[in-house]
């Protein structure tokens, strides 16, 4: 039986970054993951390969209005093979950056799935590695999470699809309804409408991109109306089923039932962890709920002094985490610098920053409006227009907005949020002020080159603080 210092199971963003973090501590490693491929969903079947589809998506719109910058480009039209091949080859070429990785910091990798077979012990089979035991001082769960389906809906991965088919598929369907109208659902929204779809959105929820402070999604459903991409808000799906060479969806929405045609039904409700089989059950001390493995947030253990859990699959103080790819390698870090004997500063989860890859762009960080208002925050706002921002006219994006939340007390940055141009580049900067715990005047004093999109940040802590200059 072989013996490491520390096993993780998963090979996606958290377990990689873990295992490197472990390689480059001198502790001995393996990794046993059951895809042909590491990077797990993010790199696979995620984050990557979507953004590529959008970066081409992005291209074409660009291609189609060349002229408005006075570069004329004939006959533009889309490859759906080029198309994927391009993805394909930026998600090859990651998937061979972490073996690499991997291979510079001595780290193993066993093909298959794991079991545990006791404390510490563990089973892997089903994969080219054979069926192995091995014997683990530490264990880290990094198994991920996998597209949910809500009962009633039967994915035939041709025309009811997840995340998972549609980054496979070869054609544009004509007619695309999107259920859910989260980041997985506004970003294949927004890449099958500039591919040439028509798209509606079907949400729960009374609106769209709901999890960000309401001015932001006010804004970007204003930019998806003006992109002609329907949606029904508030509305509850009935059912949906074929209808000849097509489909027919049924809405429940405030003004009555309404039937959606389309050729092709994406379901992008969230995401469920991966948990089963691996016989956690035998351990009393691992807490799970609805297939979600519970840590503590200091600690990310699981109840088990020897086994940790990061990433999507874990809850923390009763509710799932974010399922975020930037946080899960947080905490795996964290967890590899904990089990080599390290001190590492606790994964701050409350300053993890959204980022949604749409049509136009979103990203956010800390409180939202409504929540420091729910806190008990005395709050004041300041915003700020891309339409004023000169380096958004020369990309010809205007659209959106800046939004600093703040305390009035202290003045301390509690959230800012951001929907407009390169949103998600844009946030790092206020990922950096709320860590430090700056206030709106430090954000204001901070001195920032012209002309760029991030005087936009600045402008808005103007306004925290008085008035924009530019507006």
């Amino acid at each position: 039986m072989a013996t490491y210092d520390l096993v993780i199971i998963g090979a996606g963003p958290g377990g990689y970054v873990a295992a490197i973090r472990a390689g480059q501590l001198g502790l001995k490693t393996v990794v046993i993951e059951k895809d042909e491929r590491l990077g797990g969903t993010c790199l696979l079947r995620g984050c990557i390969p979507t953004k590529a589809l959008l970066h081409s998506a992005e291209l074409l719109e660009e291609a189609r209005h060349g002229a408005d910058h006075g570069i004329v480009v004939k006959d533009v039209s889309l490859d759906m093979k080029g198309v994927n091949a391009y993805k394909d080859k930026v998600v090859s070429k990651n998937a061979k950056g972490v073996e690499f990785l991997f291979r510079k910091n001595k780290v193993d990798r066993l093909h298959g799935a794991a079991r545990f077979t006791g404390p510490r012990k563990l089973s892997v089979s089903g994969g080219t590695s054979g069926s192995q035991s091995i014997e683990a001082r530490n264990v880290i769960l990094a198994t991920g999470s996998a597209p949910k389906v809500i009962p009633g809906i039967k994915i035939d991965g041709k025309k009811i699809v997840t995340s998972d088919e549609l980054l496979q598929n070869e054609a544009v369907p004509k007619r695309l309804i999107v259920l859910g109208a989260g980041a997985v659902g506004v970003e294949f929204a927004s890449v099958y409408k500039r591919f040439g779809s028509e798209v509606t959105i079907v949400e729960m929820l009374p609106r769209l991109v709901p999890l960000e402070d309401e001015d932001i999604s006010t804004e970007f459903e204003k930019a998806f109306r003006r992109r002609g991409i329907k949606s029904f808000t508030g509305a509850k799906l009935e059912k949906v089923e074929p209808a000849g060479d097509s489909l027919k969806a049924t809405v429940a929405t405030e003004k009555g039932s309404e039937v959606i045609e389309a050729d092709m039904f994406l379901c992008a409700v969230g995401r469920r962890p991966v948990s089963e089989n691996l016989n956690l059950e035998a351990f009393p001390k691992v807490k799970l709920d609805r297939g979600f493995v519970a840590v503590d947030a200091r600690t990310m253990l699981t109840g088990e002094e020897w086994l940790y859990a990061i990433g999507d699959v874990i809850s923390v103080e009763g509710r799932p985490h974010p399922q975020l790819a930037h946080l899960a390698m947080v905490e795996g870090i964290f967890a590899a610098e904990r089990i080599a004997g390290l001190k590492p500063h606790p994964v701050r989860i409350d300053l993890t920053p959204g980022a949604t890859y749409s049509d136009p762009e979103i990203a956010s960080v800390g409180l939202t409006e409504k929540a420091a208002r729910e806190k008990g925050y005395k709050v004041k706002v300041g915003t700020f227009p891309f339409s004023a921002n000169a380096k958004a006219a020369i990309l010809g994006a205007q659209e959106g907005l800046v939004k600093i939340v703040a305390d009035e007390k202290y003045d301390e940055v509690l959230g800012v949020h951001i929907v407009g141009p390169r949103a998600t580049e844009l946030i790092a900067e206020a990922c950096s002020l709320l860590r430090l715990e700056a206030t709106s005047e430090e954000m204001m004093q901070v001195i920032r080159p012209h002309p760029t999109l991030s005087e936009a940040v600045g402008e808005a802590a103007h306004g925290v603080r008085g008035k924009p200059l530019h507006i």
